[in-house]
């Protein structure tokens, strides 16, 4: 049962809508995290949405979230990013800078090209089922650190890691009707 959990959506920029709708369809509670206040509201895990990366570390800034949300993932709060969502917890970037550098992987952005070299794949995901993968100027994970899961690779490339409570995918979960990513973040939260 996961009606008890609530899980609040980065929504500056990106596809956080689509994750809204993907909790929906598995019953979650959820918000969407807009402004500082919005983190004062009790949640118990958050979503990080695919969009674009450098557009949406400048608004975490600005809106004074940063700090705030750095510290919640410093203390073991779990947090899904998806896509650009990836590339705000790697602790390294080709292509870019990092955000949060939490998470012990090198990323590169876009590393299938831009919107033209996106693609759709059937892969396994954790060991468990094939799902659908949905990549839109996609990263993919170069290197992981040694406390780091790899959950899921699409041509020899690392598509979707766990670390502690970060779990962080390269294509888009939310853009299917497959509940298996979204699924196995909340078992984390449980």
């Amino acid at each position: 049962m996961t009606k008890h959990i609530k899980i609040g959506i980065l929504a500056l920029q990106g596809a956080f809508a689509e994750h809204a709708a993907m909790l929906n369809r598995l019953g979650v509670q959820h918000f969407e995290i807009r402004q500082r206040r919005d983190l004062e509201t009790d949640f118990d895990g958050l979503i990080l949405p695919g969009g674009e990366s450098t557009v949406m570390i400048k608004l975490l800034h600005e809106l004074d979230l940063y700090e705030p949300i750095m510290q919640k993932i410093r203390e073991g709060f779990p947090v899904l990013g998806t896509c650009a969502g990836l590339l705000l917890l790697a602790k390294q970037i080709h292509g870019g800078k990092p955000c949060f550098a939490s998470m012990d992987i090198t990323a590169r952005r876009n590393a299938y090209g831009r919107q033209l070299g996106s693609f759709f794949a059937y892969e396994q995901f954790a060991g468990a089922k094939t799902v659908p993968m949905t990549f839109i100027r996609a990263p993919y994970i170069e290197e992981v650190g040694k406390d780091v899961a790899i959950l899921a690779s699409v041509d020899g490339k690392i598509a979707a890691a766990r670390q502690d409570c970060q779990l962080v995918t390269a294509f888009h979960p939310e853009l299917s009707d497959d509940t298996t990513v979204h699924s196995y973040f909340l078992e984390m939260i449980r």
